[in-house]
């Protein structure tokens, strides 16, 4: 990778980036390449379907809870 990336990375985290997730990413997109359309297509969606959801649903007495949690105390900002 790029000086100005790994300096970054030494910067923010203290160590430098052994690219290793930015290797697997590019063999992996490689690999897909050589796939057909279909193959390819059910590989896709079988990742999708791991994936945790990026939003998680609540029902309303869950949300109200969470949200009395995180905001309740400015419900009363005297107190």
């Amino acid at each position: 990778m790029a000086p100005v990336h790994q300096m970054q990375q030494y910067y923010r985290l203290g160590v430098l980036d052994n690219c290793t997730d930015k290797f697997k990413a590019f063999f992996d997109c490689l690999m897909l390449k050589t796939k057909n359309s279909s193959e390819l297509q059910e590989i896709l969606e079988a990742r999708e379907k791991e994936k945790k959801h990026i939003w998680t649903f609540r029902t309303p007495e869950e949300a109200s809870y969470y949200w009395k949690e995180l905001y309740g105390h400015l419900d009363n900002p005297d107190e």
